[in-house]
C-alpha cells in the first residue's frame, strides 16, 4: 500500500470523492486543484497542473499520483489539448523527477472515437473524432512514452461516470423529469449506451494503486457490466420522478441538423460526438480489467442513474444553471432550455 498519494483535479467530481474515498481507507493523501477547495481542506495546493515547478514541489514524498485534471468537451479545442495534454506532460515529468513510484492517468473512451465494433476492446485503435478525444488520445501516448521509460503509469479509460455530485448534461435529465416533463431522446432510443457508476470508477482506481507494477502499468477500460437501452435507462428516472412522464423519440435526422447547427452557434452544450454517439450502440469490454485486476462492476447503469437523481433531488439551489465549467455544475442548457415547453 502506498504511503502518500497525490490527486490531481481533487477539487472536482471524481477527484474530490477519490480523496474522500482513500482517506476513508486510512490513507495519506494530498489534493491538487486550480479551484480552492468549497471547504477548509488539509493537505490541499491550489495549483494548475500546467505548473511544472508547483507540481514537482506537491509531488515530493508522495509515492503514487492519480492524474484526474482535465478540460470538458466544452472547453474551447486550445484549452483543452493545454490543460489534457500539457497538463499530462507536466505531471508525469513531475512525478518522475520526484521520485513517484506510480501514476494513475485518468483518460477516456473517447480516444477510439465512433467504434462500429461493440463491445470495444483496449486493443481497438485509437481513432478520436474531436477535439476531447485528440486531446486524451495525445496524452495517452505522453503516458506510453513515460512508461517506455520505466515510469509504472496506469491508463484508465471510463465511460461517461455517473454518480452523486454528476452535473453536466445529467442535470438537464433531472430537472426534465422533477418538473414533469416528457425527455427527448434521438431516433428510437434503442442503443445501448454504457455509463459507469462513480463508485465502480472509484473501486478500480483504488485496486490500481495497491496491485503490483507488472498488473498496474497497463491500460484498462472501465464501465457498468449491466446495462440497457438509453430509453430504458432514461424511464427509470422518469418513473422515479413520478409524474408518469415518457420517454419521446424524435426523429434522428432534423435532431442531428438542428442540435448541430446550434452547438456551432454556441448555443448548446451539446458537442458533436456526443450527439453522434447517441444514434449507434456504445460499450466497450470490460473483460481485461475482470482477469487482472478482479474488478467487477456493481452498479447497472440504471442504479447509478438513480442514485444521482436521488442526490439531486435533495440539493438546495439544484436547477440554478451556471458556467458548467466542470462536471460538478449544471450545464447551461442554452437553447435547449426553451425546447422544454414542448415536452
Amino acid at each position: 500500500m502506498v504511503s502518500l498519494t497525490v490527486v490531481t483535479g481533487g477539487n472536482g467530481m471524481l477527484g474530490a470523492h477519490l480523496v474522500d474515498r482513500l482517506r476513508d481507507n486510512g490513507r495519506a493523501v494530498h489534493a491538487v486543484d486550480v479551484q480552492p477547495p468549497e471547504r477548509p481542506r488539509n493537505g490541499y495546493t491550489v495549483a494548475d497542473v500546467r505548473d511544472l515547478p508547483a507540481m514537482r514541489r506537491t509531488f515530493t514524498g508522495a509515492d503514487a499520483v492519480v492524474h484526474c485534471a482535465a478540460a470538458l468537451p466544452t472547453y474551447s479545442s486550445d484549452e483543452i489539448r493545454s490543460v489534457i495534454v500539457d497538463g499530462t506532460q507536466s505531471v508525469l515529468t513531475a512525478a518522475r523527477d520526484a521520485g513517484v513510484a506510480r501514476v494513475v492517468h485518468i483518460s477516456s473512451t473517447a480516444v477510439y472515437g465512433l467504434p462500429t465494433v461493440v463491445p470495444t476492446t483496449e486493443e481497438h485503435p485509437r481513432e478520436p473524432v474531436d477535439p476531447y478525444g485528440r486531446a486524451k488520445a495525445a496524452a495517452e501516448e505522453v503516458c506510453e512514452a513515460f512508461r517506455t521509460d520505466g515510469l509504472c503509469v496506469s491508463v484508465v479509460r471510463p465511460k461517461t461516470f455517473v454518480g452523486a455530485g454528476r452535473m453536466g448534461l445529467f442535470s438537464m435529465l433531472f430537472e426534465w423529469a422533477a418538473e414533469g416533463r416528457h425527455f427527448p431522446v434521438i431516433g428510437r432510443g434503442d442503443v445501448r449506451i454504457q455509463m459507469c457508476a462513480l463508485e465502480d470508477l472509484i473501486d478500480c482506481l483504488v485496486t490500481l494503486l495497491d496491485a503490483s507494477p507488472e498488473v498496474a502499468n497497463d491500460t484498462y477500460n472501465v464501465a457498468a457490466a449491466r446495462f440497457g437501452t438509453l430509453r430504458e435507462d432514461f424511464q427509470a428516472v422518469l418513473d422515479a420522478a413520478g409524474h408518469g412522464r415518457r420517454v419521446v423519440t424524435i426523429p434522428a435526422g432534423p435532431a442531428v441538423l438542428l442540435l448541430g447547427l446550434v452547438q456551432r452557434a454556441r448555443l448548446s452544450p451539446v458537442y458533436g460526438r456526443l450527439i453522434r454517439k447517441l444514434l449507434a450502440d456504445s460499450y466497450v469490454d470490460i473483460d481485461k480489467a475482470r482477469e487482472r485486476l478482479g474488478f467487477e462492476p456493481r452498479l447497472s447503469n440504471q442504479e447509478a442513474l438513480l442514485r444521482a437523481y436521488a442526490w439531486w433531488c435533495q440539493r438546495p439551489g439544484k436547477a440554478a444553471q451556471r458556467s458548467g465549467r466542470t462536471s460538478r455544475e449544471p450545464w447551461r442548457q442554452g437553447a435547449l432550455r426553451f425546447a422544454k415547453v414542448f415536452f
